[in-house]
């Protein structure tokens, strides 16, 4: 069967968020009062969304991780994400172009990103795409990825089986969570999976490069 529909993670595999993740997770250490991390140590947190980011740094950082100062620690965050979300956050090599080939193509486009639903939108007008079909934040229902939950939900929105799925992202929680939902697999090897080879979780395939990735899909899935 040919495949109609792409999902794609957003944070390292569409975007590079991690200066701007960075700054808002630094802002809020000095509130706290503790030194601040480097960019490729924000980096290593990424993945599992907000709160557990929020909960890397604590933890990094020798402070309190108990619920309390977890939501306070979390809500201070937000609120300097809010303030610097699209700032120095920017598209990965080919994507902006390959978006447009892939929509031209006929495949649906949605995202599934365990990033706050409410950064979405100013994220995605920064960098001028209004074409995806569907969005689903990491607090847009009550799981996330790994679970198969957000990819499932994307499929019965749009009226497309699974089988008819494709998932492209870039660390392993992607990976788990296509395979749980029977979606065939892409990965990209540029973005963010924990200092891990995406390779290790066995996707159906991996590349280097995005304009690699649309040339795979259009060449084995374009109706």
């Amino acid at each position: 069967m040919k495949k109609t529909l792409i999902i794609f993670d957003l944070d390292g595999t569409l975007i590079d968020s991690v200066p701007d993740l960075a700054a808002a997770v630094n802002a809020m250490l000095t509130e706290l009062g503790t030194a601040n991390a480097s960019t490729e140590q924000v980096r290593s947190w990424v993945g599992n969304g907000s709160l557990v980011l929020t909960e890397r740094a604590l933890t990094w950082a020798n402070l309190a991780t108990d619920d309390a100062a977890l939501h306070h620690a979390h809500e201070r965050f937000l609120a300097h994400y809010a303030d610097c979300a699209s700032c120095a956050t920017a598209p990965y090599a080919g994507v902006s172009a390959g978006l447009k080939t892939l929509k031209q193509a006929g495949f649906a486009l949605a995202i599934a990103t365990n990033k706050p639903a409410r950064f979405l939108p100013e994220i995605l007008a920064a960098q001028g795409w209004h074409d995806f079909d569907c969005v689903i934040g990491g607090d847009s229902l009550p799981t996330k990825k790994p679970d198969p939950t957000p990819l499932l939900h994307i499929c019965d929105a749009l009226g497309i089986s699974p089988a008819a799925a494709i998932m492209v992202g870039d660390s392993k929680n992607d990976v788990v969570a296509g395979k749980n939902a029977n979606i065939t697999t892409l990965a990209l090897s540029y973005g963010y999976n924990y200092d891990e080879p995406i390779a290790h979780s066995e996707p159906d395939a991996v590349f280097d490069e995005f304009a690699d990735l649309v040339a795979f899909i259009l060449k084995n899935f374009a109706e």
